[in-house]
């Protein structure tokens, strides 16, 4: 008989540090929502520590799991949703909290989203392929979610400059009525090279 919380209990070490990447990628989202209530940059700054954050769990895990030579399906499953949470969800939201409001703006930091679940997906199902019968994949296809940390890191310098809202680097175009902060289009060349086939080493 399955014994309560059995699921916790099978997790590996790695798996929770692949918990605080996801958790990381939680609080940097509340941070932003709380900014939003607030106006108070610090919580912006609080955010982009946070994805930060979630970045050392991510390098970490990877590395607990091939130290200790336990890696399992789920974790890889894991590792994933974490990581749309951490470098997906919360560098768009961020974006949209610094200005990026406009219509043509939440359509493309949907189109990075979206980029970010489909190159994840795609990783999941050849990764065994791309290993070559090896423990570690040698090459990525498409650049892996976790570059958009340097979006992130543009916001902060931008929030650290008080270039946020009317004041966002590049300033809006209007277009048929509606808003287009051209420093979005990193988040659109972002989400195009993940789902490109272009490789890249993994070192």
């Amino acid at each position: 008989m399955n014994k309560t919380f059995s699921m916790i209990r099978e997790f590996h070490l790695a798996d929770w540090f692949t918990l605080g990447n996801a958790i990381c990628g939680m609080g940097a989202m509340f941070s932003m929502m709380t900014y939003l209530q607030s106006s108070e940059v610090m919580h912006i700054y609080f955010a982009c520590a946070l994805v930060v954050a979630a970045m050392v769990f991510d390098v970490l895990d990877g590395r607990i799991a091939r130290w200790r030579q336990k890696t399992s399906p789920m974790g890889r499953e894991l590792d994933s949703l974490a990581d749309i949470i951490s470098f997906g969800v919360a560098p768009a939201l961020i974006a949209y909290g610094c200005g990026m409001q406009g219509l043509y703006d939440r359509i493309v930091l949907t189109y990075f989203v979206a980029c970010g679940v489909s190159r994840l997906a795609r990783y999941n199902v050849t990764a065994e392929a791309l290993s070559q019968g090896q423990d570690k994949v040698k090459y990525f296809e498409g650049t892996p979610i976790p570059t958009s940390l340097l979006l992130v890191l543009v916001l902060l310098v931008a929030a650290m400059q008080g270039a946020l809202g009317p004041a966002l680097w590049f300033g809006q175009i209007t277009l048929a009525g509606f808003i287009l902060h051209p420093l979005v289009l990193l988040f659109a060349l972002s989400g195009s090279l993940m789902i490109s086939r272009i490789r890249f080493p993994k070192f």
